[in-house]
C-alpha cells in the first residue's frame, strides 16, 4: 500500500486552537445522540402505533429531509456571519425541536412528532454545516481529513449514548402487545397504554433539550477562533457553477448521498432484523445495535490512526468492498452468523462519512463553506434510501432482501474511493481572516 501523502511535520491542530477544537468535538457527540435516538424511534413507533416499515420510515424522511432543506440556508448564514453564529443557531433549533416532543406527546399525534423531528433535524443540519468545514479550516490543510476523522470519532460515542438512552427510557417502556392484539383492545385501554409508551419518548427528548440549553450558554461564553473564508465576490450561483464542474466534488456528493442512505438503512432496520433472526424483543435486539455503535466508535479511532500510513481514499475503497461482502452474508445467511455480519458492517462504515467529506472538499479553496452545504444536503439519502429499503422489506415480506439496498450503496462509495485514489485533485490554499 502507498504511504499517506500527509507530511509528518504537519500538525493536526495547533496548541492555541486545542480547546476550541475539543469543544467542537462535543458537538459531534451531541448530534450522534440525536441521530441514533431517532433510529430507535422506528422500532418504537412501529409497536406503539402498529405501523408498517414504510410508515415508520417517514421518521427518517422528516429528519433527513430537514437536513436537505436547511443546509443551503445554513451555508448562506455562515458566509454572512461566523461559524460560531451558525453553531449557536443550530443548537437553538436542536433544543427547540426536542422540547416540541412534549406537546406532540400530549396530543399523541404522529404528525406532530414528525414536525418536531423536522425542527430538531433542521438545527442539526445548521450545526453540521458549520462544524464540519470549521474543523477542516482551523488547522493545516494537509491534515484536514485526518482532523475531521478525529472530530467525527466522538460522534459514535454520542451514538452509543443515544442508543443507551433509548434502550433504558424508550424501548424498555414498550408493552409486549403485538399489532394484532392491539386491534382487539378496548379503545380507551389502548389509548392509555400508548400514552404510557409515549411518555418514555417525550421525557427522554425533553431531558436532552434541557442539557442542550446548558451547552448553548457555554459555547456562547467561549471565545472561538475566527476562521472565516474570504467570500468570492461573484456570489453563490457562480460558486455552485464552479462546484458543479469539479468532478471530484460531484462524485463525493453522490457518494455521500448513497453512504448516508446505507448507514441509516443498516442501522434503522438492525433492531427489526435481529428480532426476526434471533426471536427477541426490541429491548433485547437493541443490545446488538449498541454493540454495532461501540465497534463503530472504536473503529473510527483506529482508521484515524491508520491514515498516518495509508491514503484515506484507499482505506475507503477497501472498507466499502468488505461492507459489500458482509451485506451478502446478511442477505443469504441466518441466525447468529447473519447478525454478526450485520454488526460488523458498522466497522466498515466508521470511516466513510468524514473521509468522503474530507476528500470531496479537497481543492475547493474559498468555496469550502458552500461545498460543505452540498455535502450536508446529500444526507437526504438517509431519508429516500431508507424509505426504499422499507418498501423492499414490506413488498417482499423479507427484511433480509432489503439489505440489497445498502449493498448497492456501498458499491457507489467504493467507486468514489477508487476514483479519488487514482485521480487525486490538487489542493488549493484557503485564505482565512
Amino acid at each position: 500500500m502507498s504511504s499517506h501523502v500527509t507530511s509528518e511535520k504537519a500538525e493536526l491542530i495547533s496548541k492555541k486552537n486545542f480547546w476550541p477544537f475539543l469543544l467542537l468535538t462535543t458537538l459531534f457527540m451531541l448530534w450522534g445522540v440525536a441521530h441514533n435516538m431517532t433510529d430507535t424511534l422506528l422500532a418504537a413507533f412501529k409497536r406503539i402505533m402498529s405501523m408498517t416499515d414504510f410508515q415508520t420510515s417517514w421518521i427518517q424522511l422528516a429528519f433527513y429531509g430537514s437536513y436537505f432543506c436547511l443546509a443551503l440556508p445554513a451555508a448562506i448564514f455562515i458566509r454572512k456571519y461566523t461559524y460560531k453564529s451558525g453553531i449557536l443557531l443550530g443548537l437553538g433549533l436542536f433544543a427547540l425541536g426536542s422540547l416540541l416532543f412534549y406537546p406532540a406527546g400530549m396530543m399523541m399525534s404522529y404528525g406532530f412528532f414528525l414536525a418536531a423531528l423536522y425542527v430538531l433535524a433542521g438545527g442539526l443540519s445548521i450545526l453540521e454545516t458549520a462544524a464540519n468545514p470549521y474543523v477542516l479550516v482551523i488547522g493545516p490543510p494537509e491534515t484536514a481529513t485526518q482532523r475531521l476523522n478525529l472530530a467525527q470519532s466522538f460522534n459514535p460515542i454520542g451514538s452509543v449514548i443515544g442508543v443507551y438512552l433509548s434502550k433504558v427510557f424508550i424501548l424498555s417502556q414498550l408493552n409486549t402487545a403485538e399489532a394484532a392484539d392491539r386491534t382487539t383492545m378496548d379503545p380507551e385501554t389502548l389509548k392509555a397504554m400508548q400514552a404510557d409508551e409515549l411518555a418514555g419518548v417525550v421525557s427522554t427528548y425533553v431531558g436532552v433539550a434541557l442539557f442542550l440549553v446548558v451547552v448553548w450558554f457555554v459555547i456562547r461564553a467561549v471565545r472561538m477562533p475566527v476562521a472565516s473564508e474570504i467570500v468570492e465576490k461573484d456570489g453563490i450561483i457562480a460558486g455552485f457553477k464552479r462546484l458543479s464542474k469539479n468532478k471530484n466534488y460531484m462524485r463525493g456528493v453522490m457518494a455521500q448521498f448513497f453512504y448516508v442512505g446505507a448507514q441509516i438503512g443498516v442501522w434503522s432496520f438492525t433492531i427489526r432484523y435481529v428480532m426476526v433472526e434471533l426471536d427477541v424483543m426490541e429491548s433485547g435486539a437493541s443490545d446488538y445495535y449498541l454493540i454495532s455503535l461501540i465497534l463503530f466508535a472504536g473503529s473510527r479511532f483506529l482508521f484515524t490512526a491508520l491514515m498516518k500510513y495509508f491514503k484515506p481514499s484507499l482505506l475507503l475503497a477497501i472498507s466499502s468492498f468488505v461492507a459489500i461482502l458482509l451485506s451478502l452474508v446478511v442477505i443469504y445467511g441466518s441466525g447468529m452468523l447473519a447478525v454478526i455480519a450485520l454488526v460488523l458492517i458498522s466497522v466498515c462504515m466508521s470511516l466513510m462519512f468524514p473521509t468522503i467529506y474530507g476528500l470531496s472538499a479537497e481543492g475547493l479553496g474559498n468555496d469550502t463553506k458552500l461545498g460543505g452545504s452540498g455535502l450536508i444536503m446529500a444526507i437526504l439519502g438517509g431519508a429516500l434510501i431508507t424509505a426504499a429499503q422499507g418498501q423492499v422489506s414490506d413488498i417482499s415480506g423479507n427484511i433480509q432482501l432489503s439489505y440489497y439496498v445498502p449493498l448497492i450503496c456501498f458499491g457507489v462509495v467504493m467507486y468514489f474511493g477508487l476514483s479519488h485514489y487514482f485521480h487525486k485533485p490538487e489542493p488549493k490554499a484557503v485564505k482565512t481572516i
